[in-house]
């Protein structure tokens, strides 16, 4: 009987063994009681009125594209965008340093050499590579010998396209919401079979609208394809430059004063009453976007101008729509500015300034915006308080409140007769800063396409099980074993009782 339970128990606990030795064996060799090891990057994203310093960080183990990378701090540059600083030699690049330096801090020192570093500039760059390309050239290597000085991968700085920007901000949008491919619960990484959702970034010099369509693209220069986790995504895309919050302001005091004649003071319906401002007149042409409205009949020089606000929200709308041409269309259909577009489709996330625009609204009027009457109900509200009555409702916006009736309305227009959105598609449309923690923008998917962190074909297993989980799983299955050999023990037990009981029997 001890031969046989002998002969049973030792090929089972060799089975045992093995299991055990083979699991350990999968277990990543990192001390547990350590803190997990990461890696990190570095995008310095140079807007048209301010740069903000983004690191992202995943786990060291995880190069490529597991949808593990994450916002581990951010810090925002002081003063404008680095385009601010054309003819001020050396000042763009000194402006980085104080985000750089925290960097340098937020970075652990034994990461520093293998972290890159990138800065794309957007439509602030953009414009001023139109008006002087020395210049552009000259802040770009300014800034590139500046965060090449600090101990990370620089790997160097370029002005983004309209394309590239939408398309990167569609990445970012996508991947935090785990859209491409999402962790499973069996150790692999999984493609949820969820719909992607549209982008839709607000600036300071441009916007840009980005979607996924199965419709046929007239204009192929707003076409992109991505091939991302296995999956093809066909994308409309296009970046309307000047378009921006910034420029649109500008475009919309220039386009008044030219319409008014002239005059030494403009009344602005989108500022409210109450408000006045005084500037000199030749900064309202001093960008590419207004250079041709300025007239040519008079001399700009030591001239002021005042400005006006009388609140009107009909007349607002009226100067806010003469910025777009919806009047001629090349294409089967247009959105503005003669620019094909297919019918929006799917949910959208809005962002940057569309967000922080929708929360104003709700402050100031208490309409949660959700339909294109609440957009329209809230804007109106708005546009027909006056200063001090918007400075009682939000004082803490003060040095902006000014602008939000023009950035409203001109966000109404936008929507619904430039892009087409209406009662069905505009709820769809969430109004967003940050999805899983991390700001939603362009410089995430920018990051992660230039470190090959996405990759073009579908990911299998990727990640092995941490440490807890497989202690869990080794004693689940030695559980199991050992309560399949006791089972066995107990067979032979009693089938040896019944051999012993049959013996006795026999005497």
């Amino acid at each position: 009987m001890a031969l046989r339970i002998y002969q049973i128990i030792l090929p089972v606990a060799l089975l045992l063994l093995g299991i055990v030795a083979i699991l350990l064996l999968t277990i990543p060799t990192e001390d547990i009681n350590e803190e997990p090891q990461f890696m990190y990057g570095i995008v310095l994203d140079a807007g048209s009125s301010h740069t903000a310093v983004y690191i992202y960080k995943w786990p060291s183990d995880k190069q490529n594209g597991t949808g593990v990378v994450t916002r581990h701090t951010e810090c925002h540059v002081r003063g404008g965008g680095i385009s601010s600083y054309a003819g001020q030699r050396g000042a763009a690049g000194l402006s980085l340093e104080g985000c750089l330096n925290q960097a340098v801090q937020d970075v652990p020192k034994n990461r520093h050499a293998v972290t890159p570093v990138y800065l794309g500039a957007t439509a602030g760059m953009r414009l001023l590579n139109i008006s002087n390309p020395g210049q552009s050239e000259q802040i770009l290597q300014e800034v590139g010998h500046k965060i090449q000085s600090y101990p990370f991968d620089y790997r160097g700085a370029a002005i983004l396209s309209g394309r590239e920007e939408g398309a990167y901000g569609w990445v970012t949008v996508n991947y935090l919401l785990e859209n491409f491919i999402k962790y499973g619960f069996v150790g692999r990484w999984l493609s949820p079979g969820r719909a992607t959702v549209g982008a839709l970034d607000f600036g300071g010099a441009s916007t840009q609208i980005t979607f996924v369509t199965q419709e046929e693209l007239e204009d192929k220069r707003d076409s992109m394809s991505l091939r991302l986790y296995g999956q093809e995504y066909s994308l409309y895309t296009h970046s309307f430059l000047c378009y921006g919050r910034d420029q649109v302001l500008a475009r919309i005091l220039a386009h008044l004063f030219t319409s008014q004649g002239h005059p030494k003071t403009v009344d602005h319906p989108c500022y409210p009453e109450g408000y006045t401002l005084t500037l000199r007149t030749e900064t309202m042409f001093d960008s590419p976007c207004t250079a041709n409205q300025k007239p040519s009949s008079y001399d700009p020089q030591n001239a002021w101008l005042s400005v006006k606000g009388t609140g009107h929200y009909e007349q607002c709308v009226g100067n806010v729509s003469e910025i777009f041409s919806f009047h001629s269309c090349p294409y089967s259909q247009c959105s503005f500015d003669e620019v094909f577009q297919p019918n929006v489709s799917g949910s959208f996330m809005a962002f940057s300034a569309f967000f922080y625009i929708h929360v104003f609204l709700q402050q100031a009027t208490g309409i949660t915006v959700s339909t294109p009457d609440l957009l329209e109900q809230a804007a109106r509200a708005v546009c027909n308080m006056s200063y001090s009555q918007m400075l009682a409702v939000v004082p803490e916006q003060e040095s902006r409140l000014q602008d939000y009736c023009a950035t409203s309305v001109f966000t109404q227009v936008l929507l619904l007769r430039g892009y087409g959105f209406d009662d069905q598609s505009f709820r769809g449309v969430s109004f967003q800063k940050e999805a899983g923690d991390t700001s939603v923008g362009w410089a995430l998917g920018y990051m992660l396409s230039l470190s090959s962190l996405l990759p073009e074909e579908s990911v299998g297993l990727r990640k092995a099980l941490r440490p807890e989980a497989w202690a869990g799983v080794i004693f689940l299955l030695a559980l199991l074993l050992a309560t399949a050999l006791v089972y066995v023990l107990l067979q032979v037990c009693r089938e040896e009782k019944k051999k012993n009981g049959s013996s006795n029997g026999a005497f």
